[in-house]
């Protein structure tokens, strides 16, 4: 049976323990544990499939159908790879959606000059370059003053150069707002860049686990970044050398 609760002050922000979540009869999170610290960055790497958004809809409480102990911050938000922005609501308003009671347009204004946004708020949607929608939808998980923030690959869709913008933007608000972070991601070198500490999964459990032992901010050129970079991928299958011809 399992059980969801929110965690104390004093305790760590999130705390897992024998998680199983089993899809046809195939366990996609098997035994699964893990911790996150309160303020710590953490990134989850892994194959297509692991179960790494399984892992972080399970922590935002939107699957529940699950074995184990899933404890958790009160306060919590999600932002996906799709920014999910209503076309037919302004910016701002999208920023202040689901939250309870009446804010005012202030609330999300002060969210969006947060995120460089503040210009937009009374923009629609679709006028929004890919970038600018990405940070509306990290501000409506901000305005939630949330203790720990989800990422679901939320660079995935960005151009090179947006997306670096984006990695760096999401750096300032961590350190600014010193709220756990889970980041799952496909790219290595955005975990090593960004995270404290970088979970590999595999075979619906924590494989590797690899403190990031770099001062910030991080030099992507430098030898230790290149080392960690290249161990994390050898763990997930990809070489790093290549054969004279």
């Amino acid at each position: 049976m399992a059980t969801d609760v929110h965690r104390p002050v004093t305790a760590p922000a999130v705390h897992v323990a024998g998680l199983t979540r089993s899809f046809d009869g195939r366990a996609v999170l098997d035994d699964l544990h893990v911790d996150i610290r309160q303020g710590e960055f953490v990134a989850l790497l892994g194959r297509s499939g692991c179960g790494k958004s399984t892992l972080l809809r399970i922590l935002a409480g939107l699957d529940r159908d699950i074995e184990g102990t899933v404890l958790v911050p009160r306060r919590r938000a999600v932002a996906f790879q799709a920014p999910r922005l209503m076309p037919w609501k302004r910016v701002w308003r999208n920023v202040l959606l689901g939250l309870p009671g009446k804010p005012e347009r202030a609330v999300a204004e002060r969210a969006l000059d947060e995120v460089g946004l503040g210009h937009r708020a009374a923009a629609w949607p679709k006028t929004l370059s890919g970038g600018e929608a990405q940070r509306a939808s990290l501000a409506r998980a901000l305005v939630r003053e949330p203790d720990l923030l989800l990422l679901d690959e939320p660079f995935g869709a960005l151009d090179a150069l947006t997306r670096i913008n984006a990695q760096r933007l999401v750096g300032e608000l961590w350190q600014r707002r010193g709220c756990a972070v889970l980041l799952v991601t496909h790219d290595v070198e955005e975990a090593v860049l960004l995270a404290d500490r970088v979970l590999v999964m595999d075979g619906g459990v924590i494989a590797l686990e690899q403190r990031i032992d770099l001062d910030r901010p991080r030099d992507i050129t430098g030898p230790r970044f290149a080392e960690l970079r290249a161990k994390l991928l050898e763990r997930l299958g990809v070489s790093t050398t290549t054969e004279a011809s």
